[in-house]
């Protein structure tokens, strides 16, 4: 069975976490049509989506399910 590092699944925190801002940043701008109020919703969400998608992964990589052996 193949396990993941830490490192490994803080990599993909943090690359998934900039990409998903910039989403985040893009949608709160077209809603409120306010740059100042959409980077306070951006930075808000990317601190608490990293801890949650970090302790997602951890639990993900304990599930064999769906792994398979390269």
């Amino acid at each position: 069975m193949a396990t993941y590092s830490r490192r490994r699944s803080l990599a993909k925190t943090v690359s998934w976490r900039l990409t998903a801002t910039i989403d985040t940043l893009l949608i709160s701008y077209f809603v409120t049509g306010s740059l100042v109020l959409a980077g306070s919703i951006a930075s808000f969400e990317v601190v608490t989506k990293m801890a949650i998608y970090y302790f997602h992964e951890r639990a993900w990589s304990r599930i064999a399910w769906g792994m398979v052996d390269s």
